[in-house]
């Protein structure tokens, strides 16, 4: 379960006092809890790269392509950019081992059909292509001016009757786990809580506290938690839970600047690399595996994901190529000792304007930060 854009510390089991999240905090008590987790990007669609793919983006181009109307790393434009299709992403791993897999939520990985979920691995998906969008249902206008944000099944554009996104992506979910019946793969990656800020009235009034956009941030967290709590109870009642491994993480910091997130005691916000724009919460809840309330304090990277995943579900990671994240297994149960990666990295790229009709110059930063015992 991957939420966007939130606060390092807009959670009760982060610390939060003013907003309320009882489900992941109950799941945080359930769980292991990774107290320096980050991200390989410090924004939505090359942090997504990296989970589905095991690599640093930066290896297939998709560096600054947040946005995909504006040029990628590789030159690319509007809908020739997306996740490059000779990379496998941890669908096509999981699907080969036989796994059911699904998409439900945002995509963000490319709008052309070629890059479309259902070929890149999962067998179903729920959810739009694009970054962003409203929360309420988008009328033929606002679908017709933005095709990427339509809701789709499959190929199939829904008809949108849905009162508010982020439970109709949580009930969908609900829906796929209850008819599986053998092994599956789902990643629920909401679209909570990204701009805009649209919270539902009745959450607003849990908050009174509270104002403005800090108070929308609080009821549209709110919102996510129970539904979360939803997807939790429907594993429960369908007896998965003790050979199920949930987690829970977010995709970079909070953009503090925009929906007013809280990244304490961190610095920095979305889009820049200080630690408050790429370390996350991180909750593994792993029956048999992982201690309940216990804390892991090594970096650990979401490029993890994947070889965690492959492992578990029968693969050989070495069968994989060269990737940058690591099986976790072994660096949980400390059968490994060492941490999982001496070094993380990260790029940033600073656009500059020159006036005189020169055009523009891309200078390249490269961000790396080494741990230390």
């Amino acid at each position: 379960m991957l939420s966007d854009d939130a606060g390092y510390a807009d959670f009760g089991f982060q610390g939060s006092t003013e907003f309320k999240t009882p489900n992941l905090d109950k799941l945080a008590t359930e769980s292991l809890k990774f107290s320096q987790a980050y991200t390989t990007a410090a924004v939505c669609g090359p942090s997504r790269a990296g989970i589905l793919t095991g690599k640093y983006q930066q290896r297939f181009g998709f560096e600054e392509n947040n946005v995909l109307d504006y040029m990628s790393h590789n030159g690319l434009m509007g809908e020739n950019m997306g996740l490059p299709l000779n990379e496998k992403t941890i669908a096509d791993h999981l699907k080969n081992q036989g796994y059911n897999t699904a998409l439900i939520g945002k995509w963000h990985q490319g709008d052309a059909d070629r890059f479309h979920p259902t070929k890149r691995g999962f067998d179903y998906f729920f959810g739009f292509r694009g970054g962003s969008r409203s929360y309420w249902e988008l009328d033929e206008f606002h679908q017709s001016i933005q095709p990427q944000n339509k809701l789709e099944f499959g190929f199939e554009v829904y008809q949108e009757n849905q009162k508010y996104l982020t439970a109709a992506l949580a009930n969908n979910a609900v829906e796929y786990i209850n008819r599986q019946n053998q092994p599956f793969f789902l990643f629920l990656s909401f679209t909570a809580v990204h701009t805009p800020m649209e919270a539902d009235p009745e959450d607003l009034k849990q908050f009174p506290k509270l104002s403005g956009k800090r108070q929308q941030l609080a009821a549209m967290t709110l919102a996510m938690d129970r539904e979360i709590g939803k997807v939790l109870n429907a594993i429960d009642l369908k007896g998965f839970s003790d050979n199920t491994i949930v987690i829970y993480t977010n995709d970079n910091g909070g953009p503090s600047d925009t929906n007013f997130s809280n990244n304490y005691p961190l610095s920095g916000t979305k889009a820049n690399h200080l630690e408050g724009g790429i370390r996350v919460p991180f909750l593994m809840r792993w029956p048999q595996v992982t201690d309940a309330g216990g804390n892991f304090d090594k970096p650990i990277s979401t490029l993890d994901l994947m070889p965690t995943f492959y492992e578990i579900a029968g693969g050989n990671t070495k069968d994989l190529g060269p990737i940058d994240g690591v099986n976790l297994k072994p660096y949980i149960t400390g059968e490994n000792k060492q941490r999982p990666h001496q070094t993380l990295y990260w790029k940033k790229k600073i656009a500059v304007q020159f006036e005189m009709g020169i055009g523009n110059c891309f200078a390249t930063q490269t961000a790396q930060r080494s741990y230390t015992t």
